[in-house]
């Protein structure tokens, strides 16, 4: 396929596995103007480097700038788009009108990708922002392949990205005031609680009486009536391709490394090698919601995730691997694991899907049989010659 593959990084660390697993861009969030800022994110001699080093592979940096601004934000704005044009990056991805002004006065060479949070659910917002000199468009998960196809035609020299899998919003394209609510956090500037996924119960109470907590069930599956399904796209993506998408884009920048590893992983070997199977039983490893494609294929009613808040996934994240010698893979590690274990490699090199039993395993130089310090590093013996950069994880 060719098409861009873009992953999310939310620190330096999940950047460097997001490239090394295929991702061909990752998209990034400074510590200010991000709808992630809770993410670590990077500073700003960490976006430096970050576009070196994808540069260096070949690959892209977006960062993303995506809040709805305030007046007290903008002094600051012209300044960040100015160092991030210096920096190099590829682009910025912005929602807001003003912060599109601010990035074009400052940083006239900077392409700019138009947000998902700015709602572009039809052909003429699209060809508005073209005219305004956006690159490209992140269009809204509410599309279906029909209306793609249809804005593609009508604007023909913008670029399409579209969200392919992860955590989808049950409010409007992400616009959402129900963490502002509840939790005076503002969602529309980074701080969302994900209100939407908690288990919701009522109560009657008056002066005469009170009932206590009650169940809430939409129906007999649960509670969970305002936590969507993730999104999962693998099926669809020579469809997406003809609709003109050129960028597959993938959730997360709050996932974990072994989340990225393995959605990356998944979807480097279905756009080479086409879907499978196998690629759909890969996406069940790591923790995910039950899966829809949205309103890809037209209206859909069956979009809500009622069972519970997310389901952990088929494996439990073992390790990281830094490093093979001798015979013995350096690990890091992520999950408890003990001497006469199975474990599972999660590479993009042949390796993948190989198993091996631990038989030794060393701790500054000392052999043990229970590997239980998080982040310490063990010697393993594998079988394999695992590069640094691959993941091991243990089947449940």
């Amino acid at each position: 396929m060719n098409v861009e593959l873009l992953a999310p990084a939310g620190n330096f660390s999940k950047l460097k596995t997001a490239l090394y697993f295929g991702a061909d861009a990752a998209y990034i969030g400074g510590k200010d103007f991000s709808l992630r800022s809770f993410a670590d994110n990077f500073t700003r001699d960490e976006i430096a480097e970050a576009v070196r080093l994808a540069h260096s592979l070949g690959k892209k940096i977006y960062v993303t700038a995506n809040i709805f601004a305030k007046n007290a934000d903008m002094a600051q704005m012209e300044d960040y788009f100015a160092f991030l044009q210096s920096a190099g990056v590829d682009a910025a991805i912005i929602s807001d009108s003003g912060v599109f002004y601010a990035a074009k006065k400052s940083a006239p060479k900077l392409p700019i990708h138009i947000s998902t949070q700015a709602n572009l659910t039809n052909k003429y917002a699209v060809k508005f922002w073209r005219e305004q000199g956006a690159t490209r468009a992140v269009l809204a998960r509410e599309l279906s392949l029909e209306e793609i196809a249809e804005i593609h035609a009508f604007v023909p020299d913008m670029e399409l990205e579209a969200f392919v899998h992860g955590a989808m919003c049950i409010s409007y394209s992400g616009r959402c005031l129900l963490s502002n609510y509840l939790a005076g956090r503002e969602s529309n500037r980074g701080e969302c609680v994900q209100a939407c996924r908690w288990n919701y119960q009522i109560r009657k109470s008056d002066e005469k009486s009170d009932s206590g907590w009650l169940d809430t069930e939409e129906d007999g599956r649960g509670t969970y009536i305002l936590n969507s399904k993730d999104l999962n796209m693998s099926a669809h993506l020579e469809e997406l391709e003809r609709a003109g998408v050129c960028s597959f884009k993938i959730e997360g920048r709050m996932k974990s490394e072994y989340y990225l590893a393995t959605v990356i992983n998944a979807y480097r070997r279905c756009m080479d090698g086409g879907y499978s199977e196998a690629v759909e039983r890969e996406l069940l490893t790591a923790a995910h919601r039950d899966y829809t494609v949205a309103y890809a294929l037209g209206e859909n009613k069956n979009t809500v995730n009622y069972t519970d808040s997310q389901t952990k996934g088929d494996c439990d994240y073992i390790a990281n691997v830094a490093g093979f010698k001798d015979g013995f893979a350096q690990v890091e590690m992520r999950g408890r694991f003990k001497v006469g274990d199975e474990l599972e490699i999660l590479s993009p090199t042949d390796n993948f899907g190989k198993s091996f039993k631990v038989e030794k395993a060393f701790a500054d130089g000392e052999e043990v049989t229970d590997c239980k310090l998080v982040q310490k590093i063990y010697a393993i013996s594998c079988p394999f010659a695992l590069q640094s950069g691959d993941v091991l994880r243990r089947r449940k």
